[in-house]
């Protein structure tokens, strides 16, 4: 094969120079360089090397400038025309992956991308490969995840609503010496969750479970002010159990003019015994229930996610007890819970203070 030789008129040089460094495309930076590199005397092997391509990118890229020019270094599929895939295509596909394949007359109750493409033809009558939905699902930010299951709020949203704002304005204009808490419970099974981790390809991890499960119960209430975490924990989730976390309550804030308890529904926050329990510290406690099926409007929902992502998927103890340390040992860490206004002066804090040593350290040095 005959070598490529380019000679280049300090004119065309100087261009090729400039428009190196002004360019902000990487694929046109390098095609200059690789010319460049030729009219040096350099050859494809060496020139790859350089650049960081293969040698038949540099041969190709000579090739096109010998044959057209400068021009030849742009990027030629500018005179393509419109592209495909536009904001339009792009919305579209967001709009059908919000809706479910049974919505368009399939059998099937989830996604592929086969069958994303076949639904965006009809829909848009743009017909788009696989490896092109697939980059456009990158486009989206769309991820392959697990639904949240969910159950319809049985009130009406006028009701559901009112229930919320008036528990926002209580948590807004708090009187001063009361306390709002976050209540509810959750269960710990010895039987570990399943949760996802990275694995190796063709490998699956095992995660042994202990057979015959055993349940604990933790009930919490978290501090809407300070972000502080008190539980109680039982074998049982009933009255008793609420009871004994008003009464640790109590004993932890016995400055308390009023404790609001913020929490769901359950029955053992309105049983009798639970209410004959209340009556003995007359107007201390109040009980504010949130709609029903609404978890998200509960703050200390957050905390259970954090303590089933830390502590109980894919957990490995063998006995109840162990299980439990790692509870409360997480439990006390969390408390203050992120993103209430303790915690973040205290992260801000202790953000000032590493910046001060840091400081501190370099002028000594």
């Amino acid at each position: 094969m005959e070598r490529i030789v380019i000679r280049l008129p300090r004119a065309v040089k100087r261009r090729l120079e400039r428009a190196m460094k002004k360019t902000r495309d990487l694929h046109f930076h390098n095609r200059c360089r690789i010319v460049l590199l030729y009219a040096r005397g350099l050859g494809c092997q060496a020139i790859a090397k350089v650049v960081g391509c293969a040698p038949a990118t540099a041969v190709r890229v000579a090739h096109r400038f010998l044959r057209d020019g400068e021009a030849g270094l742009q990027d030629g599929r500018k005179d393509n025309g419109v592209p495909k895939v536009d904001l339009d295509l792009l919305q579209a596909l967001a709009e059908v992956i919000g809706r479910c394949p049974e919505d368009f007359g399939y059998a099937r109750p989830t996604w592929t991308r086969e069958l994303l493409s076949l639904v965006l033809k009809h829909e848009t009558q743009v017909a788009v490969s696989i490896r092109t939905l697939g980059r456009m699902l990158e486009r989206l930010n769309a991820r392959w995840g697990c639904p949240r299951p969910v159950v319809r709020c049985p009130i009406s949203p006028r009701d559901k609503a009112r229930r919320i704002r008036r528990i926002e304005r209580l948590l807004e204009s708090l009187p001063k010496g009361e306390l709002a808490f976050f209540v509810d419970e959750v269960d710990i099974h010895l039987n570990p969750k399943p949760g996802r981790d990275w694995m190796l390809e063709r490998t699956q991890k095992e995660m042994e479970t202990p057979g015959i499960n055993q349940k604990r119960y933790v009930a919490a209430a978290l501090n809407a002010q300070t972000g502080e975490i008190v539980w109680v924990t039982s074998e049982r989730k009933n009255s008793d159990m609420f009871i004994a976390l008003v009464i640790r309550l109590r004993a932890l804030y016995p400055r308390a003019k009023r404790i609001h308890l913020i929490l769901d529904n359950f029955i053992i926050h309105a049983s009798n015994k639970t209410q004959r329990a209340l009556a003995q510290y007359g107007r201390l406690f109040a009980l504010h229930f949130l709609p029903p099926y609404c978890p998200e409007h509960n703050r200390i929902e957050r905390l259970w996610k954090q303590l089933h992502d830390n502590v109980t998927r894919n957990h490995r103890c063998r006995t109840i007890e162990d299980l439990m340390r790692k509870v409360h040992r997480f439990l006390m860490r969390a408390s203050p819970f992120p993103g209430t206004k303790v915690s973040t002066a205290k992260a801000a804090r202790k953000q000032r203070q590493t910046a001060t040593a840091t400081g501190a350290r370099r002028r000594s040095a």
